[in-house]
This record gives C-alpha cells, structure tokens and sequence, in this order.
C-alpha cells in the first residue's frame, strides 16, 4: 500500500490470522501480566469486508468469554480523502482510498458492529466510541 498497490485477499489473510492470535494471545494468562490476563483487548484494523470481520469472529468460537465487536468509523469519500491528505509523512496516500471504498463492505446488519458516523471533530467522535464500546462492554457485566 505504501507504494500505491492496493492490497488482495491473499495479502490479507496471514495478517489477519496473526491479529487474532496476537489478541488471543493478549487474552492468555501468562508471565507477561502475572498471569491474570487483562479483560479485553482493542484489535485496530480496517477488517473492509465482512470476510475479513469473519477472520476475527473465529476468536470467539473455542473461547465462549471472548466477545468480538467491530467499530466502524462511517465516512464519505470526500471526508476521507481530505483526511488522508492531511496525514504529514504516512504510508498511505490519498490515491489508495479509492481502492479501499471499493473493497469496503459496510457491516449493515451486522449485529457485533457499532457505526459511528465520523464527519463530526474527532473528539466528538473518540467520545461517542468510548461511550458506544462502554455501554457494549456493560452488558457483560
């Protein structure tokens, strides 16, 4: 991506595997956290399609006390490109948000998946997943 190629399927799925091992991982008992693992774990990753969201759910099928959900940060392209634009020495340019919009699947009807719609200041939106993922988080309470 850095170099302007957009990324495949094939691309992706080692990646992804490794994402949620690594939040599995986190999850474990061991030395690391004096074996009382922490009580969640954030995984940040575009996850565009809903096969790729479809990787991350496979963490809960052996380990019924882990719960997966997914933010989704809704924006339109004219947004995201200024966004991008703005970015000062990032790997990513403004001529790969087309390639990802075409890839992207938005999560409707997907019941693990909270939008959020992002064309307001970005502290508004940091406040409304804190609030969106601790109302989520309390119903496991």
């Amino acid at each position: 991506m850095g170099s302007g190629i957009p990324l495949t399927d094939a691309d992706r799925w080692d990646w992804l595997i490794s994402l949620r091992n690594a939040a599995i991982k986190a999850l474990s008992p061991s030395e690391a956290n004096n074996f009382h693992p922490p009580s969640g774990v954030v995984v940040a990753c575009s996850a565009l399609k809903q096969k790729y969201r479809d990787v991350m759910r496979v963490a809960a099928y052996g380990t019924p006390s882990v719960q997966i959900h997914f933010v989704y940060l809704k924006l339109d392209e004219n947004a995201l490109l200024q966004r991008v634009a703005a970015r000062q020495a990032h790997y990513m340019k403004s001529t790969m948000v087309q390639s990802q919009l075409q890839d992207l699947e938005e999560p409707k009807g997907e019941w693990d998946a909270l939008t959020i719609d992002a064309h307001v200041p970005q502290e508004q939106v940091m406040r409304e997943v804190l609030e969106a993922v601790r109302d989520k988080l309390a119903e496991y309470q």
